[in-house]
């Protein structure tokens, strides 16, 4: 299993939209960016995603989970872009903020530092599990 990190601003597609979407899930649609629709082509079913509140909130609000793997954007009238299918898994206890990942040594490698406008992006295991233990605090 893999982990990832969404991007979404809330005024656009919410954790809470994504929660009413229910079992069915929705489309992670829009992504027209060359390397965010490269980590969007390597999930699979299964992988779990931070789902992340960008510009309003800047915080990992939930998880969400892969259920279809890369196909088609049906947004994409080219046709050159993936959506993936993702399913609400559930919503963190309390929401890890951008500021907060900022002050732990052990994440100042991840791309939401260092590559703050990807909107899809890796997370590895060590780090997966440090920000779900900075939701329950």
């Amino acid at each position: 299993m893999n982990f990832w990190l969404l991007k979404s601003e809330p005024d656009v597609w919410s954790i809470d939209q994504q929660f009413k979407a229910g079992s069915k899930g929705a489309d992670w649609d829009g992504v027209r960016n060359y390397q965010a629709a490269n980590n969007l082509k390597k999930m699979r079913k299964g992988d779990l995603c931070f789902f992340y509140h960008s510009n309003i909130g800047k915080e990992i609000v939930g998880i969400v989970e892969v259920i279809k793997t890369a196909y088609i954007d049906p947004t994409d009238k080219k046709r050159k872009f993936v959506a993936v299918k993702v399913k609400f898994k559930s919503k963190l206890q309390t929401p890890v903020t951008l500021e907060n990942i900022k002050k732990i040594k052990d994440l100042s490698h991840l791309a939401l530092i260092k590559q703050s406008r990807l909107s899809v992006m890796p997370v590895d295991y060590k780090s997966w599990k440090i920000i779900n233990n900075m939701s329950k605090i």
